[in-house]
């Protein structure tokens, strides 16, 4: 038999390949910042505002004790009543006498503080940063401290006369020495442990001074800038008392004359709102300047 014609093998071709129309991806959107958060937010406002009506709720004790006093008869027939204290504090200021004193007043005060707080803090200043500087004046300023301050106004007026130097310096002397001691204690202090640190990171005395010892003396020297305050306006009552024809002492004063004791109220009123401002902005200067610190702020 004759051999068989070889058959041809085929090979399928393979099935096209259909592609599938591309598909756009989605577009990548950014994640949104979270948004702020209200509740707490709204929390820590509440809260503010609440602290700030417990202080206010103080002085509105005062007066409602005040003026239930003066309505009972408890303090007695000539204590004039919050409303008649007002309404002679706006006859004052109508007549502009109320701030022609007051700002005579105000320049006083300014002078002597602006005066008496520097050297305050400059005396404390180089006797906690230098130990025989404070071996030096340390004893003669606790002398002088001891020294009633408000009974050196006679002294003073024969010193420099009846005029406005020696007002000025019976207001400077007195917040001399509560500043002294509290910028000497409060850089005294500093814990010790700080100090060898930052030298041993090679900070020289300046460096040192400005970085670690006074931010450390700060708080201490806020409560001898309050405190310095205070004396300032209570020296201002005396010194306003003697030899003077103008200012808030002046006015109390002429009131005591003419048993103005509404008048009388109205000064007092005011030396109670200079220094309840006065402490509020040092306080403000306060948290303004230790904003870094995380101290116990109470319960």
């Amino acid at each position: 038999m004759p051999p068989s014609p070889p058959q041809s093998t085929q090979i399928p071709e393979p099935p096209p390949v259909t592609t599938a129309p591309a598909v756009a991806a989605p577009a990548r959107t950014e994640p949104r910042p979270p948004g702020p958060p209200r509740r707490r937010t709204s929390r820590r406002t509440g809260a503010a505002l609440l602290r700030r009506l417990r202080r206010v709720s103080g002085l509105i004790g005062v007066l409602l004790l005040w003026w239930l006093g003066t309505a009972q008869g408890w303090l007695g027939s000539t204590t004039p009543s919050p409303g008649a204290v007002w309404d002679a504090g706006v006859e004052l200021v109508r007549s502009g006498e109320y701030g022609h004193h007051l700002g005579v007043s105000l320049e006083r005060v300014a002078r002597g503080l602006a005066i008496g707080i520097p050297l305050g803090v400059l005396l404390g200043l180089l006797a906690g940063l230098t130990r025989s500087v404070e071996d030096v004046i340390d004893a003669p300023i606790q002398a002088f401290r001891m020294l009633p301050h408000l009974a050196l106004a006679p002294v003073f007026i024969i010193w420099f006369g009846i005029g406005e130097t020696s007002k000025t310096m019976l207001i400077l002397i007195g917040p001399i020495f509560p500043l002294y001691i509290n910028v000497l204690h409060g850089i005294r202090g500093v814990d010790n442990r700080l100090v060898e640190a930052a030298r041993s990171c090679g900070l020289g005395r300046w460096g040192l001074t400005r970085r670690v010892i006074l931010p450390g003396a700060l708080p201490q020297i806020f409560v001898g800038l309050r405190q310095a305050l205070g004396i300032g306006w209570l020296t201002l009552v005396v010194a306003e008392q003697t030899a003077t024809t103008s200012g808030i002492g002046y006015l109390m004063t002429d009131a005591r004359e003419f048993l103005r004791t509404d008048v009388m109220f109205v000064v007092l009123v005011t030396y109670a709102l200079l220094g309840v401002l006065s402490d509020l902005l040092v306080r403000l200067l306060e948290r303004r300047a230790l904003a870094w610190r995380r101290g116990f702020t109470g319960t």
